[in-house]
């Protein structure tokens, strides 16, 4: 006897098949098998699930077993598949009716008791039931996540025998009612910066296009404090994004915190991080810093200090949106559009041009700590903005400055000018888009003209300045880019050259 019940997405990526389990009871000595590429947790099954079964006071099938996962090539991993091949074993020997199976999905971890413990990927797995039209049983722990997808049936349960009695028609798990996130609040705000107009001229500009942004000044002069307070300056997710934000939280190794729903995610990995840890990896293939902040920010901060291979590979994503990892055995694809903030000093002691303290680098010190960052990977980030110490007056002196949400406000309406438009907001703008909307007065051509020659920008570079001006033009409200806005576009890309 057979069974192929649906149980969940894989999650070696994203975009991963359904798995189907199939359950064969057949002749022989009692032996209990698991095939389909299972990795040592999913072969673990087999004791919890034994133990599960008996001690729910199931007749646990003293024949062979034989558990297929399929489809067989891809790689299964996790212990999600503990409640479906329960359930499939208990149909295939006749315990349960296999006819209604169809209609569900089932995902969770089964305890030596036979209680159902959380799994990761709840809310990833919780869309696939929503487009399959299924309903979808998981874990009590599990359930205010899954909720999130939206009108679905979402099943709670904390037992085996909860399950199996819904199954069997003798009580009903009750649908999980979608909880209301409890937002927190932000508590830190961009007026909480004294001075550093420039710089914070610099973030609006980069939250509104969705442009990359290094912040270059020495220590305590408030690049960290500007970083913090980015997220601040974005609009909120649509609907769509705060999705994509959810599946890849969800499927990474702590899940997705429902109070963080439609809040844009803001990461701040350590210098120390290595390649793997922020572009991703593993095996499985588990997202990295870069898609955990897909949707948001990622600030790295003492920027020339990151292993020089783990700086290179966000080459791809800045450009892509998008990492693809791949291993020998598998690959996976993961989403990673974010805005990237960096931090760095100008030098390694961090008081080169200080008007108080003295530098102590030499020429060759200060040349080998800038030449950690490559030019490929500078030609990506489209602000470059110094952010210089303040005096002692201005620090004491208390000055009324302009709110977050006054900015924000801006921010949402060049956002919307450039919807409009183009659909895409204008750091993403490709070649031939750039030149259907990014027009030019004459006197800005002349002067983008001389910016080439005198500067020896790139094309790329030259792209992305005119991007930034087409920003700048959007904040004014002003259809055409004229010479004001592309010469302050040129100057982000010419201040602390490096």
């Amino acid at each position: 006897m057979s069974l192929a019940l649906v149980s969940s997405r894989a999650l070696a990526g994203i975009d991963a098949p359904e798995v189907a389990v199939e359950v064969h009871l057949g002749p022989g000595l009692p032996q209990f098998h698991i095939v389909g590429l299972p990795e040592a947790e999913v072969r673990e099954a087999k004791d919890r699930v034994r133990a599960a079964l008996n001690h729910a006071r199931f007749d646990f099938p003293a024949r062979r077993i034989t558990v297929n996962l399929a489809p067989a090539d891809l790689p299964k991993d996790s212990s999600r598949f503990d409640l479906p091949i329960a359930v499939g074993i208990l149909a295939a020997s006749g315990q349960l009716e296999g006819s209604k199976l169809a209609d569900y999905e089932f995902a969770g971890e089964l305890s030596l008791s036979g209680a159902l413990r959380p799994v990761r990927g709840a809310f990833a797995m919780a869309l696939h039931a929503k487009r399959t039209q299924r309903a979808f049983v998981v874990p009590a722990a599990n359930a205010d996540e899954a909720a999130l997808a939206g009108h679905m049936r979402v099943l709670p349960a904390r037992t085996l025998l909860e399950v199996c009695t819904h199954l069997s028609g003798e009580s009903t798990l009750g649908y999980q009612v979608p909880r209301a996130p409890e937002h927190r609040p932000a508590g830190i705000d961009l007026c909480d910066v004294k001075g550093q107009s420039a710089a914070k001229r610099a973030l609006e500009v980069a939250a509104a296009g969705e442009h990359g942004v290094l912040l270059i000044g020495p220590p305590g002069a408030g690049k960290s404090m500007l970083a913090a307070r980015f997220p601040g300056l974005l609009p909120p997710p649509s609907e769509g994004e705060a999705l994509e934000v959810a599946s890849v939280h969800s499927v990474a190794g702590q899940g997705f915190d429902i109070s963080h729903w439609g809040t844009r995610p803001f990461r701040a990995p350590h210098h120390s991080a290595s390649s793997r840890a922020l572009v991703g990896g593993g095996n499985p293939p588990r997202p990295g810093e870069i898609s955990l902040a897909h949707g948001g920010v990622l600030f790295l901060d003492e920027l020339p200090e990151f292993a020089r291979d783990a700086l290179e590979a966000l080459r791809e994503p800045l450009e892509t949106g998008c990492i693809s990892i791949a291993r020998a055995a598998r690959q996976a694809r993961f989403p990673a559009r974010f805005q990237l903030v960096a931090a760095m000093n100008p030098c390694r002691c961090g008081y080169l041009g200080h008007p108080s303290r003295r530098c102590r680098c030499t020429p060759e010190q200060i040349d080998r700590y800038r030449a950690k960052l490559s030019g490929p990977l500078l030609d990506r980030i489209d602000l470059r903005v110094e952010v210089p110490a303040l005096a002692h007056d201005e620090i004491l002196r208390a000055t009324a400055a302009e709110l977050s949400v006054a900015v924000r406000a801006r921010v949402e309406a060049a956002r919307w000018r450039q919807f409009e438009r183009q659909r895409v907001a204008n750091g993403r703008l490709t070649a031939s888009a750039i030149e259907r909307h990014c027009v030019l007065d004459a006197a800005a051509r002349r002067l983008l003209t001389q910016a080439f020659g005198q500067l020896g920008l790139s094309a790329r570079a030259t792209h992305r300045v005119l991007c930034v001006a087409r920003t700048v033009a959007d904040l004014a409200g002003a259809e055409t880019i004229d010479g004001e806005h592309l010469a302050e576009a040129i100057q982000y890309r010419r201040a602390a050259r490096l």
